[in-house]
């Protein structure tokens, strides 16, 4: 009652005694004194009416910025009430994987640097949903976080990049091919071990203007990430899954949001692609039962075959890529009986590979 008396108080002229119908004893300077204000109480009442309903934490690198982009557009056109102006808004967090850009992603901490300040972002309620690559998403989740939505599933394969080679093999020996992926440098060496894969960090733009540049001769980036950023013009030929086997969740991007936000969660489960959502779980479950990490060469896909059932294919390798040791499993295309083929697969690989395999 209190503030509704003081704003009334600031539209009521002062009471300086009789004045005419127009107000014109009241002088000019107290006037356009409240002008001022009441244009100032206008504002503040417009924008507070505009407070963004839903805030949404992303990287800042183009790529992250299409993800986040796309996941707003989704909401917008599942939500009316989401299509308002001003309903979303995204925020841009720098993380510690885009600051450190000279040093391989396994020396400074592994895959857990792209995600950590969107994490804690969302714990602490400046954000209410984290949009995430799910290939940049360790096998664990900060607790007082859930990940209840995945987008459908971009290409997960990956494209070959070179202004002087069609295909890897045409590429002369001793050529450089830039990658900051173990996972694409063990199986390059494996099937062409007279190339040198050369750490080769940054955003996609950056990486495709050292190519041009002369730093390598060619790179691997993925063809999801090309498409999202209307870049597939860029690409030399695009690698079969026989030859380089993608990066678990690779193409899949996912959205967090916090455990006891059911908001947020309703929102959420109307964009969830559930094959999708089964296919990155199955493959994160043989991740998690290798315990990689960026040392460690790891892939693994997990789709749909044409009669419905589940098919995955695992593998791991030394960096050097002497060393490839790769399973396959079919079966229901179900949460449980996937979750179990991935977990199994990455048994039999830890078996198979034996002691000190992984300490790299």
């Amino acid at each position: 009652m209190a503030g509704a008396i003081a704003m009334r108080s600031l539209f009521a002229p002062p009471n300086l005694g009789p004045t005419s119908s127009t107000g014109s004893h009241v002088p000019r300077r107290v006037r356009r004194s409240l002008v001022r204000i009441r244009a100032a109480i206008a504002v503040e009442q417009e924008t507070q009416a505009k407070v963004s309903l839903i805030r949404i934490g992303t990287r800042g690198s183009p790529l992250a910025l299409a993800q986040a982009y796309e996941t707003r557009d989704k909401l917008k056109a599942a939500h009316s009430e989401l299509a308002e102006e001003g309903a979303i808004e995204i925020i841009i967090i720098k993380t510690t994987g885009d600051k450190i850009l000279n040093q391989p992603l396994a020396d400074i901490g592994g895959k857990g640097l792209f995600t950590k300040e969107i994490d804690e972002a969302l714990l602490e309620g400046r954000i209410d949903i984290a949009v995430h690559s799910m290939k940049d998403v360790p096998t664990y989740l900060p607790e007082g976080t859930v990940l209840p939505c995945n987008l459908p599933r971009e290409d997960v394969r990956d494209a070959f990049i070179s202004l002087n080679a069609k295909s890897l093999s045409e590429l002369p020996a001793g050529s450089l091919v830039g990658s900051a992926s173990l996972r694409r440098q063990s199986q390059i060496l494996y099937r062409y071990p007279s190339l040198k894969v050369v750490n080769f960090r940054g955003n996609v733009q950056t990486r495709l203007k050292k190519l041009h540049e002369g730093e390598v001769q060619a790179t691997l980036l993925a063809l999801a990430g090309l498409k999202r950023l209307n870049m597939t013009d860029t690409v030399t030929a695009i690698l079969p899954i026989e030859d380089m086997l993608p990066a678990i969740a690779q193409g899949a991007i996912g959205i967090a949001c916090r455990s006891n936000d059911d908001k947020m969660a309703d929102y959420l489960s109307s964009l969830n692609h559930e094959e999708t959502r089964l296919a990155v779980t199955c493959e994160r479950a043989f991740l998690a039962t290798l315990d990689g990490s960026c040392r460690t060469p790891i892939a693994g896909y997990a789709f749909k075959s044409s009669d419905g059932n589940c098919l995955f294919r695992g593998l791991v390798a030394s960096p050097d890529g002497t060393r490839v040791l790769e399973t396959s499993r079919t079966g229901p295309y179900s949460l449980d009986e996937m979750v179990e083929m991935g977990k199994d697969a990455g048994k039999e690989l830890l078996s198979r590979a034996g002691p000190g395999f992984f300490d790299w």
